[in-house]
C-alpha cells in the first residue's frame, strides 16, 4: 500500500480561493493541506487564478489546471442576479448551471493528459459541496471520491414569510441536478461518496447508500481559531455580548434575532458580521425597534478579523431556518463559546444542549420565543453557558479540525488503493 507522499491525487475543486466566500476556502483548504502529505494536482476554475496567486501560487504551476468557462459563466450569473437581486438561493441556483460546463470541458482535457502519460491514483472532487454537482471525472477510469457533500435538505414549511422572500418556488430546480446525475452517472460510478448530514444522506438513491461514509464538509483551522477565556460575565455595566457571522439573507432570520433583542430588559450588544442585500433593511428595523445603541455592522472580513470578534462574545448565534451545514458554527465553539441555532438541516446535527441550544423550527413566533429565553439562561445563569463554550471547544479538537479531516481523507484513499490493488 502507498505511503501518503506517494498518494497522486487529482483534487477538483471548481470553488477554490482565499477570501472567495466559505465553499471556496473549503476548496483551499484541501488543496492547501493535501499538498503537504500528498502529490496533488489541482483542477479548479480559472474564475479563482487571482486569488490563488495571491497567496504565492506561481501562475506556471504545472500542478494546477485552470479551465475557463467565463464566455459562459459571466452571461449565466449576470441574468441570474437581475432576476433575484435579494435572494441567494435560486441565484445560487442558476449560475451554477456553469459547473456542468467546466465538468465536460475538464474531463475531456484530463483524457488528454493521461494519453500523454499523466498518471493519477485517485479523483477526489471536493466543490461544490452539492448532490447537484454530478461529475463525468470518473471516466478517466480512476476510484473518483465525491464529497464530502452537503445538500438534499428540504425547505422548511413553518417559515412561509421567510421562504417566499427567498424565492421558494425556483428550488425544484435543484431536481435537474439529479436527473444530470442519472445521466451522467456520476453516483452510480463514484467508488466513494462522503455525505455530511443524514438528509444528504437520504438524498442519495438507497442503491448507492453503501458508498457513504460521513464527513462534515466543514472544518475548523485551529491555529486560527484559538479557544480563549470566557468574556467576564454579564451584567448591568457589562453587557451580554451576542454575535453573528454570514450573509445578510432572508433565511439566516436576523429580523427575528432583532425582534428578540428589542424585548430583553438587560443590557446586550449585537455584533453583525457580513454583508448582503438585507442589510438595508435590517437597518431600518434597527431603528424602527429603537435599539440602534445595540447593534454594530461590521460588513464582510476576513477570517482572521472574525476570530477575536467571536472571542469577545458571550454567545453565537445563528436563527437561520434553512442552513445546510454551519461553518460558523464550527468556528464559534472552537474559540470556545456556545451556540444557539435553529433545529434544522446541519445545526440541528451539531448542536446539542452540551455545546448551547437549539430553537424549535415550529414557525417565526416560537423562534422568537426561544431566543429571548436561552439569551435570558445565558444572562441568568453565566457559568452552565461557559461550560458548554468549553465542550464546543473539545468536540472541535476531536472531531472538527481540518487536520482530523485531512487525516480521514488519507485513511479512505488508502483503503480505495489497497480494494483496487
Amino acid at each position: 500500500m502507498a505511503n501518503n507522499h506517494e498518494i497522486r491525487v487529482l483534487l477538483s475543486a471548481y470553488q477554490c480561493g482565499v477570501g472567495m466566500g466559505s465553499v471556496s476556502q473549503i476548496g483551499w483548504e484541501w488543496y492547501q493541506r493535501l499538498s503537504t502529505l500528498c502529490q496533488v494536482t489541482l483542477l479548479t476554475h480559472v474564475r479563482n487564478r487571482t486569488s490563488l496567486e495571491a497567496v504565492g501560487i506561481s501562475e506556471d504551476d504545472s500542478n494546477i489546471i485552470f479551465i475557463d468557462t467565463e464566455w459562459f459563466a459571466g452571461p449565466l450569473y449576470r441574468f441570474a442576479s437581475r432576476c433575484f437581486p435579494r435572494s441567494e438561493h435560486p441565484k445560487f441556483l442558476i449560475a451554477s448551471l456553469d459547473f456542468y460546463v467546466y465538468d465536460w470541458i475538464a474531463t475531456r482535457h484530463c483524457q488528454r493528459l493521461l494519453k500523454a502519460g499523466k498518471v493519477w491514483d485517485v479523483v477526489h472532487a471536493v466543490t461544490p459541496v452539492s448532490p447537484m454537482a454530478a461529475t463525468s471525472l470518473y471516466k478517466l477510469g480512476i476510484p473518483l471520491v465525491l464529497g464530502p457533500w452537503n445538500g438534499g435538505i428540504a425547505s422548511p414549511t413553518t417559515f412561509p414569510e421567510i421562504m417566499k422572500a427567498e424565492s421558494k418556488w425556483l428550488y425544484p430546480l435543484r431536481n435537474v441536478g439529479r436527473l444530470v446525475d442519472y445521466l451522467i452517472g456520476s453516483t452510480r460510478n463514484a467508488s466513494l461518496i462522503l455525505t455530511a448530514t443524514r438528509f444528504t444522506l437520504n438524498s442519495i438513491p438507497l442503491r448507492y447508500q453503501s458508498k457513504c461514509r460521513f464527513m462534515l464538509e466543514n472544518g475548523v483551522d485551529l491555529s486560527l481559531f484559538k479557544s480563549s477565556p470566557w468574556p467576564q460575565e454579564p451584567t448591568i455595566t457589562n453587557p451580554l455580548q451576542v454575535v453573528f457571522v454570514g450573509r445578510l439573507l432572508p433565511f439566516k432570520g436576523i429580523a427575528m434575532l432583532l425582534e428578540a433583542l428589542k424585548c430583553l430588559d438587560f443590557p446586550v450588544y449585537l455584533t453583525i458580521v457580513g454583508e448582503g442585500p438585507e442589510r438595508a433593511y435590517l437597518e431600518r428595523l434597527v431603528k424602527e425597534y429603537n435599539i440602534v445603541d445595540k447593534i454594530l455592522f461590521t460588513g464582510n472580513l476576513p477570517l482572521n478579523e472574525v476570530a477575536p470578534i467571536m472571542q469577545q462574545a458571550h454567545v453565537f448565534c445563528l436563527p437561520s431556518v434553512r442552513e445546510s451545514g454551519g461553518a460558523v458554527l464550527l468556528e464559534a465553539m472552537a474559540v470556545g463559546r456556545p451556540v444557539i441555532a435553529i433545529d434544522f438541516g446541519g445545526p440541528a446535527e451539531i448542536v446539542d444542549e452540551g455545546v448551547g441550544a437549539k430553537l424549535p423550527a415550529t414557525g417565526k413566533t416560537d423562534v422568537i420565543k426561544g431566543l429571548i429565553e436561552q439569551l435570558e439562561s445565558v444572562w441568568q445563569q453565566p457559568e452552565l453557558w461557559k461550560s458548554r463554550g468549553q465542550e464546543g471547544r473539545r468536540r472541535v479538537e476531536t472531531a472538527y479540525s481540518w487536520d482530523t479531516k485531512i487525516a480521514d481523507a488519507l485513511v479512505f484513499y488508502k483503503e480505495l488503493l489497497g480494494s483496487k490493488a
